[in-house]
């Protein structure tokens, strides 16, 4: 009861600050985030929201999202909807929080500053993201994202069976367990299908029905391209343009067929002509290249190994900024469905571990910066644990050079995974999702469990280090430093000259009466700093 309160006063925190019940216009979840689409944004109390224990931070995208950790935010999320289905017959949405314009300056380059910049960071980039290809990567992501928690917990249940088929303990439960871990992914198409056609607009279960087809036993009897096909041929891509045909089909029969007959012609064409299409067609075509996609991520590794889990780790971070990396999820959710694990996963992982070495040399290089240290320390829990963009767009991405070295650290942490799977050890992750120490508990390979850790704890390691080294050293210029390492608590002489009233002042940083400088929250003023 305790925890149910708890979330719901998380819930009931939020909701005034985002504008009120009137202000959402819809309400998801993914793993850490809580995704609202707003009506106003300009309603929305940005640091407020920031200064709430519960969250480690806001991204703006194409929803405004509030990070709030795995397992938090499937806990809020409910609290939330229900608060927001009470308040809609209530009041209007709050006005905007308005701001003193004759509040005093303040000069000391705080973490409020830094977070502003890289909120008009990710705005900026947002607007570069609205390209057609990468409105489609996101909707792939949409796909795919809310298998996720399934992912997940399959993937610990089969860890879990693996370690006790080793040990030779319990042999009359691991069967159960076995079919716990298999039953998920040996029915992944049909979930595919579904969110796909939910996703472009199509009748869901219909799309889920053409991608049965694909695991139905019975497909084994059939003959296409001169072989015969076997259950599951084509995996999650299979599913995929199945549903989108069947999609396609579905609209064309709206169009044309007379609405007295719809609800009889429309469900059999689709499923009729996108059937036969997937089996003498998409099954074989998308089992080549599922098959080539398993080939080349072991070529890749096998051959490249520590240049190409360097590569792979160091452009993770510059991927996930552009909203590339969401082209990886159906790459990982084949790789798992083929070999059981994704051996991608663990080496863009590492990008993370740069990223917390970077913030750990960033709170070392300002010491006198107190509320960029404060910021670290509350986001550093997070980062350990895979949750980084608390730590990417309040403190790195905005500072430049940070986030560069950052990418450095991951780099170096996935030379190392990559090196052992050139050597032969390979680490892979029997889910998508998590990462940092997170992922841990996913964790499977060709050796013994404990090898698979110890690796991944290494790259860990070598790109804490590495991230740490690269900004300690090449992180911060010298204006940098001027600039930020400044105190956050005025001198004894600076407060008796505002009669008693601390203020943050620093000669010579920006903010102040004369200094000319302008709102640090606007996109179009707000640098990167570099």
């Amino acid at each position: 009861m305790a925890t149910e309160d708890k979330n719901r006063a998380t819930a009931a925190a939020i909701l005034p600050l985002v504008g009120g019940a009137a202000n959402v216009a819809s309400i998801a979840h993914c793993m850490t985030r809580l995704r609202l689409g707003l009506h106003d944004r300009s309603l929305v109390d940005d640091e407020a929201l920031k200064a709430l224990p519960a969250v480690m931070g806001v991204v703006e995208d194409d929803t405004y999202q509030i990070v709030l950790g795995p397992g938090t935010v499937a806990r809020v999320t409910p609290e939330f909807e229900h608060l927001v289905e009470e308040g809609r017959e209530a009041a209007p949405a709050p006005a905007a929080a308005s701001t003193d314009s004759s509040a005093p300056a303040v000069s000391a380059v705080s973490a409020e500053e830094l977070a502003a910049q890289g909120a008009a960071i990710k705005a900026q980039q947002k607007a570069k993201n609205t390209t057609p290809f990468k409105l489609f990567l996101r909707r792939i992501a949409n796909i795919f994202v809310p298998l996720i928690p399934a992912l997940i917990g399959c993937g610990i249940i089969a860890g879990l069976n693996g370690l006790l088929v080793n040990l030779e303990w319990l042999p009359a439960v691991t069967p159960a367990l076995a079919a716990m871990a298999s039953g998920f992914m040996a029915l992944i198409a049909v979930f595919v299908g579904y969110n796909t056609a939910k996703e472009f607009g199509g009748t869901p279960i219909l799309g889920g029905a053409v991608a049965a087809i694909i695991v139905f036993p019975g497909v084994a009897n059939i003959d296409a391209f001169g072989q015969t096909l076997s259950p599951g041929q084509g995996g999650v891509l299979g599913a995929l343009g199945a549903a989108v045909l069947a999609v396609y089909v579905e609209k064309w029969c709206r169009r044309w067929v007379p609405e007295a007959l719809d609800v009889l012609v429309t469900p059999t064409l689709t499923v009729l002509i996108s059937g036969l299409a997937t089996i003498f067609g998409l099954m074989y075509v998308a089992g080549e290249i599922s098959s080539a996609i398993g080939t080349f991520a072991d070529w890749l590794l096998s051959n490249g190994g520590a240049g190409a889990g360097f590569v792979l780790g160091g452009l993770f971070l510059p991927l996930v900024m552009l909203g590339l990396h969401q082209a990886l999820i159906p790459i990982h959710t084949t790789l798992i469905e083929q070999q059981g694990y994704t051996v991608l996963l663990p080496i863009l992982a590492m990008a993370g571990a740069g990223q917390v070495g970077a913030a750990m040399a960033v709170y070392v290089r300002l010491p006198r910066n107190e509320s960029i240290r404060r910021t670290i320390r509350s986001a550093l829990p997070a980062g350990l644990l895979g949750v980084g963009e608390p730590l990417i767009y309040g403190v790195s991405l905005p500072l430049g050079r940070p986030f560069v070295t950052a990418c450095v650290g991951g780099a170096f942490g996935g030379g190392f995974v990559g090196l052992f799977h050139q050597l032969g050890d390979t680490v892979g992750s029997t889910a998508i999702g998590p990462s940092g120490w997170a992922l841990f508990p996913l964790l499977d390979g060709n050796h013994s469990l404990g090898s698979t850790l110890a690796i991944y704890a290494g790259g860990l390691l070598a790109g804490y280090v590495a991230g740490f080294l690269a900004t300690y050293f090449f992180g911060f210029g010298k204006d940098l430093l001027t600039e930020f390492n400044v105190s956050q608590e005025p001198a004894p002489s600076t407060i008796a000259a505002t009669g008693g009233t601390p203020r943050e002042t620093t000669p010579g940083t920006r903010g102040g009466p004369d200094s000319g400088d302008t709102d640090p929250g606007s996109p179009e003023k707000a640098p990167v700093r570099v």
